[in-house]
């Protein structure tokens, strides 16, 4: 099924399109919701990627898994650093866009449906 999703993303997804993360990503939670500190947290932003910082789409990864499901390379805006991340952990910061439903939809059909 996700390779069915994944060549379906590669038919529909529109760009450019910018996303952002649409909760806290995994190594931030102890920053953000728990105790570690806001200094140390702030230092480490700058080599991670955030789910506050935007980035650019530049591709879908082909190689997808089944934990994260499909992955995506993005360039963060600031300072062009490049990544690769899950999918549907971003969503894009236009929410009038097409990709806006079709990005909210592979989401919410991977955290609960898969």
């Amino acid at each position: 099924t996700l390779n069915a999703y994944l060549e379906y993303l590669k038919k529909h997804l529109e760009v450019p399109c910018l996303l952002t993360g649409i909760e806290d990503f995994d190594w931030e939670e102890f920053y953000v919701m728990g105790p570690g500190s806001k200094k140390e947290y702030e230092e480490l932003k700058r080599e991670n990627p955030s789910y506050k910082d935007t980035f650019e789409f530049m591709s879908l990864e082909e190689e997808f898994d089944e934990d994260y499901g499909i992955f995506v390379n993005v360039k963060r805006v600031s300072d062009k650093k490049k990544f690769v991340l899950p999918l549907a952990d971003l969503k894009p910061k236009d929410k009038k866009s097409k990709n806006y439903q079709l990005l909210d939809d592979y989401s919410v059909w991977f955290v609960n449906f898969r």
